[in-house]
């Protein structure tokens, strides 16, 4: 191999096999420091402990039989080169072996001292070669994302210098323009926008594919995600005369889900459908449970568009892909749209896919997971393996005043949550992790284990804590109010059940106050 020193792992039960090794490396040129073990797991924690130069594996032991053996070896210690020694001559097993990483396999009754030898050494060098292969792939990656980046960056001031110089010409701020200058202006303001989309789709997908996309997954109502993200498309689909229509099940649980990157993921499947449908078409949204699958929440979206062809179906999702048979000549985008929605639908433990038929319009179809309050609820509601006395829903509402300008109001939301958290006795309540939105208000809410007696308690607590914080007073008006949550009948029932039931009956209220009014007026100026 080399005139260095190289450590060897033997992995072999066979006391003959491994004296046979033994002996093919010592008959070697090179200097080679041999560790033998006789079970896999032996071999695992080895390697933890001192990574080896290579690894010589058989793949029949006492604790692992088979692929699977190798398989965990290259999980566990993926930068050590692994040498199969087998005894069976088995090339679609090698095959398969080497595809799947190993870096080569040897029968045992054919090997020689400078076989093994060479197969070692080649062992080592191939990987090498790989890991800095990868290493090449690795910074060509960042080095591509960090122009992407930089060059969409630079191009957002002049698009910006455009835009604003545009929209002062056709607000007539610079004098009168005649009806063809204003049709002339509009088509330059409209080419703005769609590069605009371009250049956000692009930075998207680039932090996309260099896994720098986060998402902060909230309690989510599917119901009332799905309504915006129609109502906000709905202008343009009457302006291209298609009908959009939303389908909603029974009342669907709670999802755990980022909503702003829900409504991404609609509005990008609601236009692309609304897009490929020929006027008077129509575009149906739904949402609802499936039987089959009770953890996850299906949406959809199904158009009477032009269809996919099969052959684009399985590259549809890919990045920069574009259909190049499709029949809509006004397509505009970098064809990276479903690609990021797969990107964010993936990060959120869901699929994504469509089923189409040249002709007979599209569905496309995603999932998202259903939020179980009843876990969370367990440890803060229960005591001594049983219910407490009383449990109370908490609702605080937070609402910007109108000369609040130039505060950041995301941020002074995000300060309040974390004000909130701290206000709260971590084994007896629980700040939802759910952000709703009426209007321009913000909505949290907390379940107490107390009841509203004691709840007035934590809500002076909260008006006290969080219209103290920095720069809430002059920010807005906070809204504090509770409401007891029902408890169920025991009737010797199960504390799962009960838990269960306590947490239906949170989800059915936490529906309503995101809907409706405080329960009881505790207004405070922060």
């Amino acid at each position: 191999m080399n005139n260095g020193h190289t450590h060897v792992l033997l992995i072999e039960d066979n006391p003959g096999d491994a004296d046979l090794v033994r002996l093919r490396l010592v008959e070697g040129d090179s200097t080679v420091d041999v560790s033998c073990v006789n079970r896999l797991a032996d071999g695992l924690a080895s390697m933890a402990k001192e990574p080896p130069s290579v690894v010589l594996l058989d793949l029949n032991l006492p604790d692992s039989h088979g692929a699977d053996t190798y398989r965990e070896v290259l999980e566990k210690a993926p930068g050590v080169p692994v040498v199969i020694l087998s005894g069976q001559d088995d090339e679609a097993l090698a095959m398969k072996a080497i595809h799947q990483g190993v870096q080569d396999y040897l029968v045992k009754g054919d090997i020689t001292s400078n076989h093994l030898e060479r197969a070692m050494r080649y062992a080592i060098e191939r990987q090498a070669l790989t890991r800095s292969l990868e290493i090449s792939r690795h910074q060509q990656l960042e080095f591509k994302n960090q122009f992407l980046s930089h060059v969409s960056h630079e191009l957002r001031t002049p698009l910006t210098c455009i835009y604003q110089f545009v929209t002062i010409l056709l607000d007539g701020l610079a004098g009168d323009i005649n009806p063809e200058q204003r049709w002339h202006l509009s088509t330059v303001l409209e080419s703005v926008h769609q590069l605009r989309a371009m250049i956000r789709d692009l930075l998207e997908a680039t932090r996309a594919e260099s896994g720098k996309i986060r998402i902060e997954p909230r309690f989510v109502l599917v119901d009332d995600v799905v309504r915006q993200a129609a109502s906000m498309m709905a202008p343009t689909a009457k302006e291209k005369h298609v009908r959009l229509e939303v389908g909603l099940g029974t009342r669907i649980p709670f999802v755990y889900a980022d909503p702003e990157r829900v409504l991404q993921v609609l509005i990008n499947l609601i236009d692309n459908a609304i897009k490929f449908t020929p006027g008077e078409g129509s575009v149906m949204v739904k949402a609802c449970i499936v039987d089959a699958d009770p953890n996850m929440a299906y949406i959809s979206v199904a158009d009477t568009g032009c269809g996919i062809a099969p052959e684009a179906k399985a590259l549809i999702f890919e990045r920069l892909y574009q259909d190049p048979n499709s029949v809509d000549n006004k397509r505009s985008g970098l064809g990276l749209g479903l690609f990021i929605a797969k990107e964010l639908v993936e990060l959120h433990g869901g699929r994504i896919w469509v089923a189409s038929e040249i002709g007979s319009g599209s569905t496309f179809s995603f999932t998202l997971p259903l939020y179980s309050l009843a876990k969370l609820l367990f440890p803060v509601i229960t005591y001594a393996g049983q219910l407490r006395e009383a449990i109370t829903l908490v609702r605080i509402e937070l609402t910007p005043l109108p000369n609040s300008h130039g505060s950041n109001w995301k941020d002074i939301c995000q300060q309040s949550l974390d004000t909130l958290r701290r206000c709260v006795f971590l084994d007896k309540d629980l700040v939802l992790p759910v952000s709703g939105n009426i209007g321009i208000s913000t909505i949290f809410l907390v379940a107490a284990s107390t009841d509203l007696e004691r709840a007035e308690i934590m809500m002076k607590r909260i008006r006290e804590q969080l219209g103290v914080g920095a720069g809430f007073k002059a920010a807005g008006i906070l809204t504090v109010s509770a409401r007891a949550v029902p408890l169920p009948s025991t009737n010797g029932k199960q504390l799962e059940d009960l838990v269960q039931a306590v947490a239906d009956g949170v989800t059915e209220m936490a529906a309503e106050a995101l809907a409706t009014k405080p329960f009881q007026k505790a207004r405070v100026q922060m």
